[in-house]
């Protein structure tokens, strides 16, 4: 159990994430800790900061291959964008493109917006979302690990989406609505964000995967997350074509069409004819990639 611990993406600080799964001592950190103001609408407020603003970036070297990388810490407001975040964030984005970057790997864990930084959060947000795309325009991939404690929901759940790769765990929840966001708007009828097994069957890695909106699933594992990272990094960018993005819109409309209404994971995939659908919770990454590529399915 403790080298279970001691392996856990999901469990790990943003730091010890990095050193677990960069190359050792090949870490450059950009805007250390410290070198930067703390948030000054934070400080308006009277609420504590923090000396990285809640995000790490800088370059590394992955089984050799340089990167440049971004990540966030889940453990400071929720790994929410501010003004300072979010320019950290699209700074070393567009560093990326000026060193002609093999790729961007951003370990993503956050609930969206900062509230107490509303309007610059959202600039921030809109800022990051043209940032990524000029770095896929560039022909450079940005390969995403959602497998933190908060996940990437809001605004960052829309900018994981404009990823090249998504590499997530089954602890990582990936959507755009937060539990509790939907539960105070819709009711706890629509959704009850008490309910974590629920949570997880609609926004977790396994659904995400079933559902073909993200690339790799994997354990909570350091170990096979780089793993994951180390072959990404092989394969050729998907290029930004307006034709790609026509295919993905279709599917995506597909996908509304089949499954609207329904509003639980268990019930996509029984409807996707899975047998003992209702197992998947407890099965491993491993057995849910089995059933994805057909060994399982059945009527």
């Amino acid at each position: 159990m403790h080298n279970m611990i001691k392996k856990s993406f999901y469990e790990k600080t943003t730091r010890n994430r990095i050193s677990s799964i960069v190359d050792a001592g090949s870490f450059n950190e950009f805007l250390k800790a410290g070198t930067l103001p703390l948030s000054p609408n934070l400080q308006t407020l009277d609420i504590p900061g923090s000396f990285d603003d809640g995000v790490i970036i800088g370059t590394a070297c992955i089984n050799k291959t340089p990167v440049h990388l971004i990540a966030q810490e889940g453990q400071f407001m929720g790994g929410a964008v501010g003004e300072i975040h979010g320019a950290k964030i699209v700074g070393l984005l567009l560093r990326a493109i000026q060193d002609q970057s093999r790729a961007v790997v951003f370990f993503i864990d956050s609930g969206g917006v900062r509230l107490h930084e509303a309007n610059a959060g959202l600039i921030a947000i809109s800022e990051i979302m043209r940032a990524m795309l000029k770095v896929r325009n560039a022909g450079i991939p940005i390969i995403s690990i959602i497998g933190g404690t908060c996940g990437a929901f809001g605004g960052m759940g829309i900018s994981a989406c404009l990823s090249s790769h998504i590499i997530m765990s089954e602890e990582g929840r990936l959507a755009l609505s937060g539990p509790e966001v939907i539960e105070t708007v819709k009711g706890v009828e629509e959704f009850d964000s008490k309910d974590r097994a629920l949570v997880w069957r609609v926004t977790g890695g396994k659904n995400r995967y079933l559902l073909d909106q993200i690339q790799v699933l994997t354990e909570d594992d350091t170990d096979e997350i780089r793993e994951q990272i180390i072959a990404a990094l092989t394969q050729a960018p998907e290029q930004l074509t307006l034709t790609a993005l026509q295919q993905k819109q279709q599917l995506i409309q597909q996908q509304f069409d089949q499954w609207f209404g329904k509003k639980d994971g268990l019930e996509i995939w029984q409807g996707m004819h899975i047998q003992h659908a209702e197992h998947i919770p407890m099965l491993s990454a491993a057995a849910v990639i089995q059933i994805k590529q057909g060994v399982g399915y059945g009527n």
